[in-house]
């Protein structure tokens, strides 16, 4: 203002008056004189009032009716030059503010004639308007006549004029509303707000408003009049007016001046009561119209929607919705509802149009969409007015598919054709022409064939409308294709961004509020509705009621949105827009995540995931979550579930890569495009970006990524990164270059989506976690039941997820450790190398994390990490269990030092591989071991030694691989070493721990329980490694067995001085006793079967070709070893409280062990039975065994000074080996070099001898081909333990256990030979030698007859069973002894090769044994028991068998010794009878004797025909020795001796003269000429006491005279026979046996003849004599006969008789002449 009150502008304006009066007065000077004089007195008036007044424009104010009346006057004059000058002057009047009320008035009334008149029109509505605006004079009536005018002018014929009028009443409408506001703004500090009225009172009661509110408030008041059609209240003089204007203004109004209807009551209440009927009743012709339907179908005809005023109508409500909605609640819903209708597919297209874009403008406001979910849906009984709007979207969309516009059909066409390349029914073809002829230029959607180009319309975020500012079109426009679409499509993304933007504002807002101290001072930033609501509550609630509507408005719209949504993003062919629909998918799913709304949250994922996929892409996560519940199926693909391109939008899409769909069955290929590949990018950037909101649906997200990157085919690499990799199967993935390059990003991106979850919080991850667990047992479900490659995508993904979160490990080892423990265990075995791979790398990587604190301080965490280690040992798939073992060889390799308390789950990895795992685990688990055993047994704890020691133990047990066997017990004995070197430390340690263990256990009020419990710990741990050799020792394999046995009781004998003496106990008696049973009774159980070949090539022996025998070897190595430790530990056991009861188990042992069925066990335990009882044999040739001779070796040379080198005290052992044999190599037996005290053990040692020997000799019942026969070394060594052990229990010694020794002595020897042995035992036949055996039995009788000998008097009546025994042996020589029941072959019909039986040559023994007996019988024959037991009669009784037999005897040295011990015995023997001739006690013995004689002298048998003259002359001089015995040592004494026995000689003597008694000679007997010798002394004997002069009784005389004369009788009858036969026989020869038998008469003569002649003649009968003499004339006969050999005879025969050619002498007979 100040520009026009300066004092230059106030001169102007006067100057400018001046000039226009003047003007004025010049125009109508001729024309209108009154006008030019008013005009001069203007003049006057104008220059008075400036001259009189200060305040110059005041007073032209005053007095403006007067200074203005000249030029209305002018207007008057209706001349145009004149009118336009006066209306200029009045504007510039007017613009000075220099016109008052009254002036106005006449003005306005003046402008209202130039009306009516039509005269310049333009000028009147420039000066109305400069009226108005100028300033606010103008008021009430004149204010609307004015305002009339206007109305009036807008309605002329003329455009320009029309349309300068609808401004110019557009301007004043605005005026008449701004003075009201500016009123409004000078009385606001004065008038504080007026008393409310209520608004249905009195529509007209507007006696409260100030002037201008008044005003405005009838002008507002008049327009809805208008607008209704109905006469106006104020805007008197209106003659027409059209609806389209009035709308128009109203929407102006409503639209400027919000305030003046939310501030004033009267105005609000004219907008409830008029302008909101009017709408909805000009909105019924929309409302009721269908596009198509007859106008025959109802009543009245209906009225056509009309565009200008539908399109104005929208545009008034989307002020009201926009500006007023809070206070027209229920009118706005009403609106909504119509607006939503509107969209109805049967509406016009134009109207659908526009509706659209209301829609838009209300989806940019996101504030008033949460008003409407407010005031609606969260309402019980209300409109779901913001679900409806958004679901009508989404329907709308879906008809402009499915229905093709009808408005404008030749559109549609021609998109069709120029579009899509094809007609449109094709649209398969054309998606194929469109693959192929690049794609589409025009970004579109497209779907089922319909095509709809989408069109840039707007800038994001802003409703820019283009049909609803269409105000100047009568005719509704042509609608583009594609329009409604793009508007729509915009809709949703603003509404998207509007709601998603709002609500996770205030959520941040909330958040930081949480986080800051909720202070209640902190004021509401919320707008009014919500402060009513929350005026009263604090913080909580206001987040409680917020978080309420946030979820309302989510639940309210997810529906529709994701429905339309995912329609559209199938339907896009157009990468921006696809990128929009999917930017605002991930909105949604993410802004759902974080109210925790579920559903929602899944179902948009669910949507990007399927776009991700190909179509129909079978992935049941998918189809059966949320997607299900969407309301909108209409649309939803219900394509055949083909695999290849669905005919639907697809078509338009670049196919970028071809790949194998992740399937239990194997189907063709898929197809991704680059829109999946696209929507796989969101995916990948909502986990990334919102993962910790994803909760379960991390679930929907990994499975989708685990199929794209299956058809993709990325493939796991080490970390769990995916990377591209070549299809194991099928046709392999097919990759264009435009994928190709994005493989990598995918992959990458993957990678970081997996690291970022090291950000997530523990919830979030878990849900990561379980996510992919469940995923990955979808994947195991998948791959069960065949070995197509599974997809390894969750178990990578584990892998990485685990390794980036390594941090915060605790919280999720579990979970992911137990699945990927199952995950192990599955059959597939590229799945289960996969689980294997994650959870080894995973445990590595946790064990070398630098974990805080280090996990050298966190116990629990290290077991925690290595558990899963030992939980693999479960498992049993050799690979997994392969790698299980190369993680603990990697751990021992970085990690081994500093493993702790972890030591144990290590070791028990290590430990659970069983047998049946294969060798190469076995192998690996081993090397891991042996790494431990040689770097750290010093770096564990000395608890877990024991540990090692049992697996250690367990690897021996292993039967897969026999040098594994062997080296672990390699191992067991490094460790002992170990033990022994470190053993102080080891025991401090080990005796804390059980302190601490001890103390812990009587807390708890528990036993302490560990094995082996009361000796110290220390010795526990070496009972521990002896238990594990022990077990060691009783392998099922002979190697191991072996090198386990020697191992033991090396251990033993070098370390266990450092045992506590008490600890010895439990080493005899759970160790080695334990051991020894097992041994024994799996030996004695072993199998006999026979073993083929030791594996491979080896060539076994065929000592140990059977199990049996294999056995049998462990047997002699424990025996051995465990009785050299009672020897040598003798002094440490002796002192031990139950050494007896040790010791009889030990012989119990031996014995079961010497009577066990093999030959090579029970000799090994005699040796050990000779080496407790401390003597050592000396090994003689003769005595080899016929075993291997490994077996054999005698007690090793340890003896000696033995001292380890950190021994207390050296072994007391003086005698060295070498001494004791030196010892025995002398004649007298072994001496016993360390004397057991005890006598009791001495006796329980003869008991198991006696036991030993009663069984192992004792005949079997019955005999096959496996009858065990005890070997010759076993007796031998036997009977060669007896007599040192004899020389500790002489002094008790009594007959009864002279008794068992003979029967036990009696039976070794009978045992016969198996024939295949023979020939190392036996010498060969011809030699006459001892076995060993048989040796020993003379050494065992000869020591006890040397200590009868020294003895007391009372042992010496064991002589006589002395005697016997070796009687009996003498017996052998002839009648071998039998064994049982076994028939024995004759050793010279023996086949070597033949399992059979073979008798010893026992008469070298039976000799040896003859020898024996005569030289002690030479010693003790006057021994009084000797007497008293008939042993002579024994001897004599004995020996007459072999006599008897004489030539029959096996062998001819038999009878010949026995002859000549006979001799011996009888020299020595025969006066000892005499002596006791009267006593009586040797009468039996005389018979005895005769008939020995008698037996020899005229054998049965008959000389082998071979025999030698010489031999045969050699063996006649024995019988004629024992005549010589005859004649020299019993005739003479015949008066000592029965008379009896004295005729028998005589008997014999008289036979042995006569050659035979037979009445004729055999052919058998023949050789009997051969004894002339014998014969001769016995006829020379027998004359000798026959016919000598002692004869003492005339019996014996007799007896001779008698038997010569029968003799010689017998001669002559022979003779005579002969003579008759050779008569009669002629020519032919005799038979043979009768010339012998003359021959061997003759013989008998010439022998009597010589004997007789030898005989004293006065001893000589004269009737004998006669006798001879008688036989000289047959002889004489037989001269003729034709054989020589009988003529020789007879020659012989006679020659003697020439001495009795005597020349006859006188005849004087006995003195008789």
């Amino acid at each position: 203002m100040s520009g026009t009150n300066s004092p230059e502008a106030v001169k102007k304006l006067l100057e400018n008056m001046q000039s226009d009066l003047r003007a004025l007065s010049l125009e109508c000077k001729k024309k209108f004189p009154p006008v030019k004089e008013a005009a001069e007195s203007g003049i006057i008036k104008v220059k008075t009032i400036a001259a009189r007044n200060t305040e110059i424009l005041a007073a032209l104010k005053e007095n403006s009716s007067e200074v203005v009346q000249p030029f209305l006057m002018g207007c008057g004059t209706k001349e145009p030059k004149i009118t336009q000058l006066c209306l200029a002057a009045i504007q510039r009047l007017m613009s000075h503010e220099v016109v008052s009320e009254t002036a106005a008035g006449n003005i306005i009334n003046m402008l209202w004639q130039l009306m009516e008149n039509s005269l310049e029109e333009l000028k009147l509505l420039q000066t109305v308007l400069v009226l108005l605006t100028t300033n606010t004079v103008v008021h009430d009536e004149s204010l609307s006549k004015a305002i009339v005018l206007c109305f009036r002018l807008h309605f002329t014929k003329d455009n320009i004029t029309n349309n300068t009028a609808a401004a110019t009443v557009r301007q004043v409408v605005t005026v008449v509303f701004e003075r009201m506001v500016a009123e409004d703004e000078r009385h606001r500090d004065i008038i504080e707000q007026p008393v409310l009225v209520q608004g249905n009172s009195n529509r007209r009661s507007v006696s409260t408003l100030k002037p201008c509110a008044k005003d405005a408030y009838m002008l507002f008041q008049d327009l809805c009049q208008l607008v209704n059609a109905d006469a106006p209240y104020w805007l008197v003089g209106m003659t027409e007016m059209t609806r389209t204007f009035g709308l128009e203004l109203l929407e102006s109004v409503l639209n400027d001046f919000p305030q003046v209807f939310l501030q004033h009551q009267e105005f609000s209440f004219l907008l409830k009561e008029r302008v909101c009927p009017l709408v909805i009743k000009l909105f019924s012709p929309n409302i009721k119209f269908r596009q198509g339907s007859s106008s025959s179908s109802s009543p009245a005809p209906v009225e056509k929607p009309y565009f200008p005023i539908c399109m104005r109508l929208l545009r008034v409500v989307s002020v009201l919705i926009k500006q007023f909605y809070s206070l027209l609640v229920t009118e706005c819903e009403i609106f909504l509802s119509l607006l939503v209708k509107f969209l109805d597919a049967d509406k016009p297209q134009w109207l659908r149009a526009v509706a659209v874009e209301s829609i838009h403008r209300l989806c940019v406001q996101p504030q008033l969409l949460r008003s409407f979910c407010q005031s609606y849906d969260m309402k019980q009984h209300s409109t779901k007015v913001f679900r409806d709007i958004v679901n009508a979207l989404g329907s709308f969309i879906q008809s402009l598919f499915l229905v093709p516009p009808t408005g404008n059909p030749a559109t549609t066409n021609q998109a069709g054709n120029n579009n899509s390349g094809g007609p449109v029914s094709a649209p398969a073809n054309s998606g194929m022409l469109g693959i192929g002829g690049g794609v589409t230029l025009l970004p579109a959607f497209e779907y089922r064939g319909t095509w709809i180009p989408i069109l840039t319309i707007t800038v994001q975020g802003s409703a820019k409308a283009t049909y609803l500012e269409m105000l100047d079109k009568v005719e509704p426009p042509t609608i583009p294709e594609g329009y409604a679409m793009s508007v729509a499509f915009h809709c949703l993304l603003d509404l998207v961004r509007g709601i998603t933007s709002m609500i996770e504002g205030e959520l941040g807002e909330v958040e930081t509020e949480c986080q800051t101290t909720t202070e209640a001072a902190s004021s509401p930033t919320l707008s009014s509705e919500q402060q009513e609501l929350q005026s009263t509550s604090d913080q909580m609630d206001k987040e409680i009621v917020s978080r309420a509507v946030w979820e309302e408005m989510v639940n309210a719209c997810w529906c529709g949105l994701l429905a339309a949504l995912s329609l559209l993003l199938d339907a896009s062919t157009d990468e921006a827009a696809t990128e929009n629909i999917l930017k605002a998918e991930l909105t949604m799913a993410a802004l759902c995540g974080r109210l925790g709304l579920v559903t929602s949250r899944d179902a948009f994922i669910t949507a990007i995931c399927k776009g991700s996929l190909p179509p129909h892409y079978a992935l049941t996560v998918l189809n059966t979550t949320t997607a299900a519940t969407l309301s909108n199926k209409s649309y939803s693909i219900q394509g055949q579930s083909v695999m290849m391109i669905s005919p639907s939008s697809e078509s338009h899409q670049q196919v970028v890569a071809v790949g194998q769909p992740l399937a239990i069955q194997p189907q063709g290929t898929v197809m991704l495009t680059s829109k999946n590949i696209q929507c796989m990018r969101t995916l990948l950037n909502l986990a990334h970006c919102h993962g910790a909101v994803l909760g379960t649906s991390w679930q929907l997200v990994l499975a989708t990524l685990q199929h794209l990157v299956w058809i993709l085919g990325l493939k796991p690499s080490s970390g769990g990164a995916l990377k591209p990799g070549r299809a194991v199967e099928g046709p392999s993935t097919v990759l264009t270059t435009a994928v190709m390059t994005d493989l990598p990003v995918i992959s990458n991106i993957l990678s970081r989506l997996f690291e970022s979850s090291q950000y997530l919080d523990d919830v979030s991850l878990h849900h990561l976690i379980n996510a992919l667990c469940s995923l990955s047992l979808e994947a195991m479900d998948m791959a069960y039941g065949n070995n197509k490659e599974p997809s390894l995508f969750a178990v990578a993904k584990l892998l990485e997820t685990g390794l980036v979160n390594m941090h915060r490990i605790e919280i999720l080892w579990r979970p992911l450790t137990g699945h990927l423990l199952e995950v192990c265990q599955h059959p597939n075995s590229r799945m289960r190398e996969w689980g294997a791979e994650a959870l080894t790398s995973l445990i590595k990587a946790g064990l070398t994390f630098n974990h805080d604190p280090p996990l050298s301080q966190n116990q629990r965490l290290q077991l925690l990490l290595l558990n899963p280690l030992k939980e693999m040992s479960s498992i049993n798939h050799p690979d997994i269990r392969l790698k299980q073992l190369e993680c603990v060889l990697q751990i021992l390799q970085s990690q081994g030092d500093s493993l702790g308390p972890g030591w144990p789950l290590v070791l028990g990895v290590m430990g659970a591989i069983r047998n049946d795992q294969g060798e190469s685990l076995i192998r690996t688990a081993f090397q891991c071991l042996q790494l431990v055993v040689t770097d750290f047994l010093p770096t564990m704890p000395c608890t877990c030694l024991q540990i090692v020691v049992d697996v250690a133990g367990s690897f021996g047990l292993h039967n897969q691989e026999l040098n594994i066997s062997l080296t672990s017990i390699g191992l067991l004995w490094n460790i002992s070493d170990y033990f022994f070197q470190r053993g102080e430390t080891i025991e401090k340690e080990l005796n804390k721990e059980e302190a601490a263990q001890q103390k812990q256990a009587e807390e708890k009020g528990v036993v302490l329980n560990r094995p082996f419990h009361p000796a110290p710990p220390f010795d526990c741990l070496w009972l521990c490694l002896y238990a594990k050799l022990g077990e060691l020792c009783v392998d099922p394999r002979p190697a191991v067995r072996k090198s386990a046995g020697q191992t033991l009781f090396s251990t033993i004998g070098a370390h266990g001085t450092l045992l506590q003496h008490s600890t010895w106990h439990t080493v005899i008696w759970k160790v080695l006793f334990h051991l020894l049973d097992r041994v024994r009774e799996s030996s004695t159980t072993a199998d006999k079967e026979k073993i083929e070949s030791g594996g491979g090539n080896i060539l076994i022996h065929h000592s140990r070709d059977t199990a049996e025998k294999q056995w049998a070897e462990t047997w002699v190595l424990t025996l051995a070893g465990v009785a050299r430790i009672f020897n040598t530990r003798r002094y440490l056991l002796q002192p031990l409280g139950d050494f007896s009861r040790a010791w009889d188990v030990l012989l119990d042992h031996i014995q079961s062990a010497a009577l066990s069925k093999n030959n090579e066990v029970s000799l090994a335990a005699l040796k050990s039975f000779q080496e407790i009882l401390q003597i050592v044999s000396p090994v003689r040739d003769s005595d080899k065994p016929e075993t291997p001779p490994a077996v054999n070796v005698p007690v090793p040379v340890l003896l000696g000074s033995v001292s380890g080198p950190g021994l207390s005290r050296p072994f007391v052992r003086t005698d060295s080996i070498g001494d004791r044999l030196g010892r025995y190599n002398s004649s007298e037996p072994p001496v016993v070099t360390d004397e057991l005290e005890d006598l009791n053990l001495w006796w329980a040692a003869w008991n198991t001898w006696y036991r030993i020997g009663s069984e192992s000799t004792k005949p079997p019942v019955t005999f096959d081909k496996l009858t065990f026969i005890p070997s010759q070394p076993f007796l031998t060594a036997l009977i060669q333990i007896f007599p040192a052990l004899y020389q500790h229990i002489k002094t008790g010694f009594d007959m009864d256990d002279l008794q068992k020794l003979g029967v036990i002595l009696h039976s070794a020897v009978s045992v016969p030979i198996s024939s295949d042995a023979s020939p190392f035992i036996l010498p060969s036949y011809t030699e006459a030698v001892l076995t060993s055996l048989q040796e020993a039995v003379l050494t065992a009788l000869d020591v006890l007859q040397k200590a009868i000998c020294v003895g007391p008097e009372n042992m010496q009546i064991m002589y006589p069973a002395i005697f016997d025994q070796l009687l009996a042996f003498v017996e052998f020589s002839c009648k071998p002894p039998q064994y049982g029941q076994l028939e024995t072959k004759h050793i010279a019909n023996a086949k070597y090769n033949q399992a059979e039986w073979v008798a010893l040559n026992y008469v070298p023994f039976a000799e040896r044994s003859l020898e024996v007996v005569v030289d002690l019988y030479q010693k003790t024959a006057c021994h009084k028991a000797v007497v008293n037991e008939k042993v002579l009669q024994n001897i004599i009784k004995t020996l007459r068998v072999p006599l008897s037999l004489k030539y029959s005897c096996p062998s001819e040295s038999t009878w010949k010794l026995a002859v000549s011990s006979l001799l011996k015995v009888l020299s020595i023997g025969l006066p000892v009878a005499r002596q006791h001739a009267s006593s009586g006690k040797f009468d039996s013995m005389w018979p005895e004797l005769a008939n020995t004689f008698e037996d020899f002298l005229f054998t049965k048998s008959v000389p082998p025909d071979n025999l030698s003259i010489q031999e045969f002359q050699r063996n006649e001089s024995i019988d004629v020795e024992v005549v010589q015995l005859i004649s020299t040592e019993i005739l003479p004494y015949a008066n000592f001796i029965p008379k009896e026995f004295v005729g028998q000689i005589m008997t014999m003597l008289n036979k042995g003269s006569i050659h035979s008694q037979s009445s004729s000679f055999t052919e058998a007997e023949i050789d009997i000429r051969l004894r002339e010798e014998f014969s001769k002394m016995c006829f020379e004997t027998l004359l000798q006491f026959s016919f000598s002069n002692k004869v003492t009784t005339p019996q014996e005389g007799y007896i001779s005279r008698m038997a010569l004369s029968v003799l010689l009788k017998r001669s002559q009858d022979v003779l005579h026979r002969y003579i008759e036969d050779e008569r009669l026989s002629g020519k032919c020869p005799l038979p043979r046996q009768q010339v012998t038998e003359i021959i061997f008469v003759l013989k008998a003569v010439s022998t009597l003849i010589d004997s007789l002649k030898k005989t004293q003649p006065e001893n000589v009968d004269g009737n004998t004599w006669a006798q001879v003499i008688a036989l000289y004339p047959t002889l004489v006969e037989c001269i003729t006969c034709s054989s020589a050999e009988v003529c020789s005879a007879l020659k012989e025969a006679l020659v003697p008789f020439k001495d009795f050619m005597h020349p006859p002498a006188s005849k004087v007979q006995n003195g008789e002449s």
